[in-house]
């Protein structure tokens, strides 16, 4: 998706006097997906971004078309209009992505090849030294709630002991990371998937996820302010770590998949009644106010959504998470992030910002007065 945007495949549009954010035309993605050896042809492409619908990671820009047509047709992607269904396991999986790429990045990470009983493992560390690395980071508080964090990405897949023997714990048992989020995966994998299955489930395929049990609450993720047009995505709700006591079952006793919520109705336009510029918004006598806000995020996040540009906006907010309980709401401006001045910046940037940055985040937003 980052080589779509670079290459401005995926850019703002005009089409009857109106304007498109974020979107791509159905057959020039067509072309780029053969001309970089994504697909070896067009039928074949066609095939791929279906299944990307079918998965809601893609939709038409007015939810006009239930299917991909090889057409002038404008497409989007759902996590660039802020309508991608947030679930738990997708949650999960960003912040174990997130924790991933912090320590690949480090240069005395605590992932390392280690030995057990004559067989090499890639990726591993130790279950103590993990505690301390999350505490050190500021990504737990204490050692019980790094426990609980560790125990959510071994449930769904994203670390395990080496033999699959054991839990997370707080000891030196060795773990690994179970997927490895460097691996670059062609989308023909999509293709390649058995019919009681949703994705790959290759050991280092990202879009593979696993869990021991599943949380039937739902909630809703308000993605709008209160009005006519208010339309609900999908989440699921937040609650602690499921216990495993009593659970006689082999760790991963299920074929790993990720699996996608039901299709959820969404607002794919911005929660902005109007384009609101920087000029606007820092002019003497504007009538905004500016807030700081404190976000400590739990095991799968912050619980909001960024979107628009230069400035960004808050385009969602998970009425159960951490940052509806610290004030966030939606059509709020982001200011700074974490003492950074980013009124400049692209929500990609800023949203790169909070997944890389510290578990307690520090948010200045801007708000219109009543």
């Amino acid at each position: 998706m980052l080589r779509l945007h670079d290459g401005k495949l995926i850019k703002d549009r005009r089409y009857h006097l109106r304007t498109y954010p974020n979107c791509f035309v159905a057959k020039e993605l067509t072309d780029w997906l053969i001309d970089h050896k994504e697909a070896p042809d067009r039928e074949t492409g066609i095939r791929l971004m279906q299944k990307l619908m079918d998965h809601y990671i893609i939709h038409h820009v007015c939810d006009e078309h239930s299917d991909y047509k090889d057409a002038k047709l404008l497409y989007r992607f759902r996590k660039d209009d802020g309508t991608f269904p947030l679930s738990k396991d997708v949650k999960v999986f960003m912040r174990g992505q997130s924790l991933y790429e912090k320590l690949v990045s480090m240069e005395e990470s605590i992932l390392k090849v280690r030995e057990e009983n004559s067989v090499k493992y890639q990726r591993t560390f130790l279950g103590c030294e993990m505690i301390d690395w999350l505490i050190q980071e500021g990504e737990a508080e204490n050692r019980k709630e790094a426990v609980e964090l560790g125990r959510a990405l071994l449930e769904h897949g994203i670390i395990q002991h080496v033999s699959n023997r054991h839990h997370f714990f707080d000891s030196d048992i060795v773990y690994q990371f179970w997927i490895n989020f460097r691996r670059r995966c062609r989308l023909t994998e999509l293709l390649n998937e058995n019919s009681s299955r949703t994705l790959s489930e290759s050991p280092d395929s990202p879009f593979c996820l696993r869990k021991l049990n599943s949380d039937p609450g739902n909630t809703s993720f308000l993605s709008v302010q209160t009005n006519k047009e208010i339309k609900i995505v999908s989440a699921v709700r937040r609650s602690s770590i499921t216990s495993l006591a009593g659970n006689s079952n082999p760790y991963f006793s299920t074929t790993p998949t990720l699996v996608f919520p039901p299709v959820a109705e969404c607002n794919p336009k911005s929660v902005l009644k109007r384009p609101v510029t920087n000029e606007e918004l820092l002019s003497p006598g504007a009538p905004y106010i500016k807030k700081t806000l404190t976000i400590v995020g739990d095991a799968v996040g912050w619980g909001f959504v960024v979107r628009g540009g230069r400035p960004c906006h808050i385009q969602a907010v998970d009425p159960g998470g951490p940052a509806a309980a610290a004030g966030m709401k939606v059509c709020q401006f982001v200011f700074s992030v974490n003492g950074i001045y980013v009124l400049h910046l692209d929500y990609q940037t800023i949203s790169s910002l909070i997944m890389t940055g510290p578990r307690t985040l520090v948010m200045e937003v801007m708000e219109a007065v009543e």
